[in-house]
């Protein structure tokens, strides 16, 4: 009798540990997305089609830090680390205004994407021409 109580509470601390683990280890998984669209929404007027950012082919392929997109600043210094929290841009970016330090959404996208662009160095990378971008405005 006393064996097979001793042996349940193994069985259910070895449950318990193991759910503990899935648990834990799935919660510090973040999968990045492959693709992204970048939509208009916000926006007054709407003069250009969406922007499908290749997200997986710029982290991976082009070594591109994920700090050079994501940024919490505090203090003038960008605090956001790779695990934390990713935020839609627009919660700080407004598509209409700039608010204090924080350009306009569009800005802030083209700012970002044409300079790394740009700084590539690659005549593949589009920088000066819309629809090397944007889609055709549905």
């Amino acid at each position: 009798m006393r064996k097979s109580i001793i042996a349940t509470y193994i069985l259910i601390l070895s449950g318990l540990v193991f759910f503990v683990v899935g648990v834990l280890s799935a919660a510090g998984v973040v999968t990045p997305p492959t693709d992204i669209t970048i939509s208009n929404q916000g926006y007054k007027n709407i003069t250009k089609g969406p922007v499908l950012f290749h997200h997986q082919k710029h982290s991976k392929d082009y070594k591109v830090a994920c700090t050079e997109c994501h940024h919490l600043y505090k203090d003038g210094k960008n605090i956001w680390k790779e695990g934390d929290e990713v935020k839609k841009c627009s919660v700080c970016h407004d598509p209409e205004k700039d608010q204090g330090k924080a350009v306009k959404l569009q800005m802030a996208f083209h700012n970002n994407c044409k300079e790394c662009h740009k700084k590539s160095g690659k005549d593949t990378a589009p920088s000066t021409k819309c629809n090397g971008c944007h889609a055709a405005k549905s």
